[in-house]
């Protein structure tokens, strides 16, 4: 599936270094193995390599905020070139270059612009699927290679049928989760393996890479905001007022920006026919951004709001912008929409990615 002679080399390179945080799960071994042992790379390449019941005190979570040590290391005076990590039993994954953190939409949409650089996925993708709230990426690396792009409910099971199916090749959620048809799974170290293969190939920097996709197909700004622990019983009123006002959400101007269209996200499964309704509001404006309202864990302890914003850029020169600051009118907007604050009582989000 990969050129592991290239990856090899790579490793072996002197003028290229790289980390991977296991975060005390079980991809320890498994990374320590494969990277350490099979590809030949430095002992200590692999951090946090050991399980542990409580995952050494920290949180299993591949991200920014969890995989701290990591994001030290990565954002450092003498920084590695790459950097990655895998969660508690090692079905997501995080990309980091130097400096420069890699967010999985953009990382599904590289995946998927390059796969021709690895030999498993030489001959070209069936079809690629992503879900509703990741960012719309990904569709435009498909559009401009002409194969099919799908849209489904969040879970892995609704990749599982694409993937029988022999309708998709790749897939990949917001939340780091990313797999093929390899595999009728999520799998971190795979994506790990897939990078590298990329990296091993073109031999530039994880942002150069990123920047050199944002100007072939644009950059979409992406962000979410977790409001966790809300009151349950106030946030289905939230959401079902939004599902009573996407009807007549069209045509309205709201901060600044005009709504092209407004939905409840509803998925008919192409294989089965099974239906999933509910899965989520989704608010379009004229100009391409979308604002995506959905609810996680409703029970008895509270609910955790998401918000997911999304705008495109196709200009270059404002690829470089912090991404809430280009966001800042796409937040102001999704406030006005649902009144997040008065309904909630919270003032900003807990989380925001």
């Amino acid at each position: 599936m990969f050129d592991f002679e290239r990856i090899a080399a790579l490793l072996a390179s002197k003028s290229f270094r790289m980390r991977f945080d296991a975060m005390h799960a079980v991809t320890g071994p498994y990374a320590k193995a494969i990277l350490e042992g099979k590809l030949g790379a430095p002992a200590g390449t692999v951090m946090n390599g050991v399980p542990l019941p409580d995952f050494g005190g920290g949180h299993p979570d591949p991200n920014p905020v969890y995989a701290h040590e990591l994001m030290e290391v990565m954002f450092g005076q003498d920084a590695p070139d790459f950097g990655a990590a895998s969660d508690g039993d090692g079905d997501r994954n995080m990309i980091v270059g130097r400096r420069f953190v890699v967010t999985p939409s953009d990382s599904l949409a590289v995946l998927a612009a390059n796969a021709q650089l690895v030999p498993g996925y030489a001959k070209g993708l069936k079809g690629v699927a992503r879900s509703m709230p990741t960012s719309r990426a990904v569709d435009r690396v498909a559009q401009v290679q002409g194969i099919a792009c799908y849209e489904t409910p969040t879970g892995w099971k609704f990749f599982g049928n694409l993937l029988d199916a022999g309708k998709a090749t790749l897939c990949g959620e917001e939340s780091a989760g990313t797999g093929s048809d390899h595999l009728r799974e999520k799998d971190g170290v795979w994506a790990v393996l897939f990078w590298l293969n990329i990296l091993a190939v073109e031999r530039k920097p994880v942002e150069q890479l990123l920047r050199e996709h944002w100007r072939q197909y644009g950059r979409n700004y992406y962000s979410r905001h977790d409001y966790e622990a809300v009151d349950a019983n106030a946030a289905n009123k939230l959401m079902d007022d939004l599902r009573a006002e996407v009807t007549s959400m069209p045509g309205k101007r709201i901060a600044g920006y005009t709504v092209d269209r407004a939905d409840d996200f509803a998925y008919t499964d192409p294989i089965d026919q099974s239906v999933s309704n509910k899965q989520g509001i989704r608010v379009e404006f004229s100009d391409g951004s979308r604002i995506v309202f959905r609810l996680s864990g409703t029970g008895t302890e509270g609910a955790t709001l998401r918000v997911y914003i999304e705008r495109f850029e196709p200009d270059a020169s404002k690829h470089a912008i912090d991404t809430q600051s280009a966001l800042a009118g796409l937040i102001a907007a999704a406030e006005e929409i649902a009144s997040i604050k008065a309904r909630t009582g919270r003032d900003k989000p807990t989380v925001v990615t």
